[in-house]
């Protein structure tokens, strides 16, 4: 106790007593051993591994990328992790930038437009207690003068709201959440470094914090995500999680209140858009969190089940799987469809103008399920367009059809116009004359307006109320006239009599005279 105490006064946190090794044994696992295959490893990576090596550091991939080598995956993201600090790194590379304030780290950027790659670079960290660092009395937001001048910093729940102090490679891999992720792999030599048996647990197929969960969710709630991100993620491969690890997930969720509101936003966009939207859903469910952990995310596992979100959730997995770009107005307009198409029904129901009506739906909406997350930013107007074009579709005559296909989200419009299609909730039909539309020369976006307008004006023919003769009663016909079994009274023409007083006769009648 005494000799904690003189280690906090001196600053030096966390000191290990007696000698034990509190930050693991460094083990170096050769590639005979891990197996990993270097044609998985991106060249861009192993482009900033080398140069910050051959500039004197150490340098290694890390995280996430060596879990999935050495699972036989092909990442689709690659961080490396050095000693040098963020200015030393941005001074080796032409394109690197600065970012972050919690978490101070590089990125450098390699190639230009969509081609673009960006190599996460961060410093090796040091593993600090909680007791030790400076307080904050507010969050993120109402401390920003406190924060400004300190490097580690926490709140009163002991959330970490600073972590820029550098360290040794150890402790760098302490303080990073599972172990499956703490391992750090040389594309050089090929050696992995391992700390915490992040090689067995990932061949016993096991996620398992490092040190005390109940302690590492306090010092970032966001890691309860991310527990429920990874098992999603790793479910299909028969990866579990730890019950030790498991156990303090529900009660922990209270401490996601306190992270802004923002980085929520962003975590739950991770959940529904890494290609496991279904397995997170699955996840949420059979650990006890289908509700509580952000307002939009209880919708989206509330309506997983109904046709159509749960087609829209594996629409997005399997362009994901596919290498195809995903944006989350589109699935977020799919989760919220159903509130939307009720406000509009109901205001129409109310002889409200179709267009006006729509628009005071989609402003209800945003208020209710969004509120100021996204503000009224672009994710916001991607999603309103999404709406507003849905009744638009049904218009397939004159300019309109011209002017949809030209309009920048009209892609995004169309699949999910597609989807309900596939759902039943439109016409199949529609969604072909779409399909064909957008794909056509103009002499044949010609012939299927003509189709449309045909079909049209049956469809107004159809709907218009058909006049049918109301039969008249026979007139009474004389009671001598003579009536055989099975024959109808004879009816009674009167006839008009001609100008001029003759019987068939007149000028241009029937029968009439020639003149003189």
């Amino acid at each position: 106790m005494i000799k904690k105490f003189i280690d906090k006064l001196l600053g030096k946190p966390g000191a290990p007593a007696s000698g034990k090794l509190r930050f693991g044994k460094r083990e170096e696992v050769p590639a005979s051993v891990h197996g990993i295959n270097p044609a998985l490893v991106d060249r861009r990576a192993v482009d900033v591994v080398t140069t910050l090596q051959q500039a004197g550091y150490q340098a290694y991939i890390v995280g996430g990328a060596v879990r999935d080598l050495l699972l036989g995956l092909r990442p689709k993201d690659f961080d490396v992790a050095t000693n040098a600090t963020p200015e030393q790194v941005k001074g080796l590379f032409r394109r690197a930038f600065i970012i972050g304030k919690r978490f101070r780290i590089v990125h450098v950027v390699h190639g230009r437009g969509r081609e673009h790659e960006v190599i996460e670079v961060s410093t090796f960290r040091a593993y600090l207690d909680n007791a030790a660092a400076e307080a904050v009395s507010g969050n993120e937001k109402t401390s920003k003068a406190q924060l400004a001048g300190m490097q580690h910093a926490v709140d009163a729940s002991g959330r970490v709201l600073r972590d820029n102090v550098w360290g040794p490679q150890d402790e760098d891999a302490t303080r990073r959440d599972f172990t499956v992720n703490a391992m750090y792999y040389d594309p050089v030599t090929q050696v992995v470094v391992d700390y915490h048996k992040g090689i067995q647990d990932a061949q016993k197929k096991t996620l398992r914090m490092i040190g005390d969960p109940a302690t590492r969710y306090r010092e970032d709630p966001v890691r309860i995500i991310r527990a429920v991100r990874f098992a999603a993620k790793l479910s299909g491969l028969g990866f579990t999680i730890e019950p030790k690890t498991a156990a303090p997930l529900v009660q922990s969720q209270t401490l996601l209140a306190d992270v802004p509101q923002s980085r929520m936003f962003d975590e739950m966009l991770k959940l529904l858009q890494t290609g496991h939207a279904i397995a997170t859903i699955e996840q949420l469910r059979k650990l006890g969190m289908a509700r509580g952990i952000y307002p939009l995310l209880d919708v989206a596992v509330e309506r997983a089940d109904t046709p159509f979100v749960k087609a829209a959730l594996q629409d997005t997995d399997r362009r994901v799987n596919e290498g195809k770009p995903v944006a989350p107005s589109f699935l977020l307009a799919c989760v919220l469809w159903e509130d939307v198409r009720t406000g509009w029904t109901q205001r129409l129901a109310e002889r409200q103008h179709p267009l006006p009506a729509l628009q005071e739906a989609i402003d209800e909406v945003f208020d209710r399920r969004i509120g100021d997350v996204s503000g009224r930013g672009k994710l916001a107007a991607d999603m309103r367009e999404i709406w507003v074009m849905q009744p638009r579709f049904e218009k397939r005559v004159g300019s309109t059809p011209f002017g949809m296909v030209l309009q920048p989200r009209f892609r995004a419009g169309f699949d999910f116009l597609r989807l309900r299609a596939d759902i039943g909730e439109v016409e199949e039909a529609l969604a072909e004359w779409w399909q064909d539309f957008q794909g056509a020369d103009d002499e044949r976006r010609q012939d299927l307006m003509d189709q449309a307008r045909e079909e049209q004006r049956a469809r107004q023919k159809a709907q218009q109320p058909v006049a049918r003769r109301v039969p008249q009663p026979a007139p009474a016909e004389s009671p001598d006239a003579p009536l055989t079994e099975g024959s109808a009274p004879k009816k009674r023409r009167r006839r008009r009599r001609k100008p001029g007083g003759g019987g068939n006769g007149g000028e241009g009648g029937e029968g009439a005279a020639p003149a003189a």
